[in-house]
């Protein structure tokens, strides 16, 4: 199997900074991690990548420090990993960064399964995995919380056996999707893209020998250039969503306490609502 995970360096959460002219993160300088959702994802495509055999691609989106977060996830048991990196991509929303995956996806070639966590801490929109999926054109599901088994159909063409094409392969994955109440299965023909949920597994650490590979592994990277991307189309100008200002919510008010039987305290309260609302 081509299994492709997309994943992103996310500011520690204990420092985050916002460019006061561009209201973005500032990430330069700045502690990261890898989003903790993605390294769900990053879990389980190696686990796929074990019990169906393949190959493990991680791709992430982000300044030269990303660096960083790519040999952590060759450390755990990627084989490659490719940054994306260009100073057009600064300021991208969403939209602008799905498409950047989506090209660098569409760059690598063949895939089967492409595995995204299902947000990002810093963010929090959950768009972006969604995104490539539409970019790509190719099937998704989100929020899945297992992968049941991933069957391959075989199917030949009829005919005289002289005359019969080369057999052609398909495959199709079953996962539970999480629900309000419950998850739901479902079945989707590959390549198709998940996001999934801490609930799909525990991440591993890294191995000594991980870390050693890891810190010899060669990381591709690549620009807008590389990508066929017109500069337009990403960054702060190519972005349809922009965010207009950062502020902090104000502090909540003390509560009030309602004492007395149910009937009246429920009496008080409908007079409370009535005075807040008219």
């Amino acid at each position: 199997m081509e299994i492709i995970v997309c994943i992103k360096q996310v500011p520690d959460t204990t420092e985050v900074r916002i460019d006061p002219q561009t209201n973005t993160l500032q990430r330069e300088g700045v502690a990261s991690i890898i989003n903790p959702f993605d390294m769900y994802a990053l879990e389980e495509g190696i686990r796929l990548k074990e019990k169906y055999g393949g190959k493990v691609t991680v791709i992430t989106m982000g300044p030269p420090q990303a660096e960083e977060a790519l040999r952590e996830a060759i450390s755990l048991g990627s084989d490659e990993a490719i940054l994306i990196t260009d100073r057009a991509l600064a300021g991208s929303d969403t939209w602008a960064t799905s498409l950047t995956l989506a090209k660098a996806i569409e760059k690598i070639g063949r895939f089967d399964l492409i595995i995204c966590g299902k947000q990002a801490i810093d963010g929090d929109t959950a768009q972006v995995g969604p995104g490539i999926s539409a970019h790509l054109n190719i099937p998704q599901v989100t929020y899945v919380k297992k992968i049941e088994e991933i069957r391959i159909l075989e199917h030949q063409s009829t005919g005289a056996p002289e005359h019969r094409a080369p057999s052609t392969h398909s495959a199709i994955v079953r996962v539970q999707r999480m629900m309000e109440e419950g998850y739901v299965v479902m079945e989707v023909p590959l390549p198709c893209l998940i996001t999934v949920v801490k609930e799909i597994n525990e991440p591993r650490l890294p191995s000594l020998k991980g870390k050693l590979r890891a810190r010899n592994a060669l990381i591709t990277k690549w620009g807008i250039q590389d990508l066929g991307i017109d500069k337009q189309d990403v960054g702060l100008e190519g972005s349809p969503t922009r965010v207009v200002r950062v502020f902090s919510p104000p502090p909540r008010k003390g509560g009030q306490i309602l004492q007395g039987n149910v009937q009246e305290m429920v009496e008080k309260l409908v007079e409370l609502l009535k005075s807040e609302i008219l």
